[in-house]
């Protein structure tokens, strides 16, 4: 088994003659948190869709654990896209059983013990929930998969401050020392506490990128400062 959990050679996604990513070579191990920074229109999300399987490269390739993008990279791949897209009007417990039913790595009792955790009644209707409440009931049926990879677009940008403690924790306890966690954000003062690595893309490139305690014994700077010293001087940032 390969020791990197996803690899890019080449990458490109185009659109109407623009690229969002170009030429992209990248390499993703296992057992790490990596942050994806970048302002918008880096071509975070795009990279995140490609990855996921819901995007067809312009060239080059990606793949999951070896596996060229298809249904068998997909099965290892847990996505969390950056808006919400269940059925407002299905029971949390019926969203459950749903994920039980689609993805045979799905731990029923880990999403249920995440629930009751965040005081989250599994009987109500999703519709009746709070924007910030939907969005956690997204994220634990995501991080309750066995999953190898787990993309996570903006998992912190709707919820209030005091959850995103929590949010960011379940993801630390919630994952596989063999998978790797990607999270697209740009609240990197809130994540960077759990991020092991960083990536900053910029116009569909990745400019720099590192360890994130590397970053602070080396400058003294947090991850947050550095992202606004490379990029304060870039056109569009």
């Amino acid at each position: 088994m390969t020791d990197s959990v996803l690899e890019a050679r080449g990458l490109s996604k185009r659109y109407s003659g623009s690229y969002a990513l170009e030429k992209l070579d990248l390499t993703l191990p296992q057992g790490k948190i990596i942050g994806l920074l970048g302002p918008n229109g880096s071509g975070k999300t795009t990279f995140i869709k490609l990855a996921a399987g819901l995007l067809t490269p312009t060239d080059g390739e990606i793949r999951i654990c070896g596996e060229k993008i298809g249904p068998k990279s997909k099965a290892l791949v847990s996505y969390l896209p950056d808006r919400t897209y269940f059925s407002k009007q299905m029971q949390v417990g019926m969203l459950m059983k749903f994920f039980g039913e689609f993805y045979a790595d799905f731990d029923t009792q880990r999403a249920e013990e995440m629930l009751a955790a965040l005081g989250i009644d599994k009987n109500a209707r999703f519709r009746t929930l709070s924007k910030g409440t939907q969005e956690k009931v997204q994220l634990v049926l995501v991080m309750s998969r066995r999953a190898r990879l787990y993309l996570l677009d903006e998992p912190i940008g709707g919820v209030d401050p005091a959850a995103r403690d929590y949010i960011l924790n379940t993801i630390i306890q919630n994952y596989d020392p063999s998978a790797t966690v990607l999270i697209s954000t740009h609240l990197i003062s809130d994540v960077e506490r759990v991020l092991d690595e960083y990536l900053f893309l910029y116009q569909g490139k990745i400019i720099q990128k590192g360890s994130a305690d590397q970053v602070r014994q080396e400058t003294g700077k947090s991850l947050d400062e550095l992202f606004r010293e490379v990029f304060k001087c870039l056109p569009n940032c």
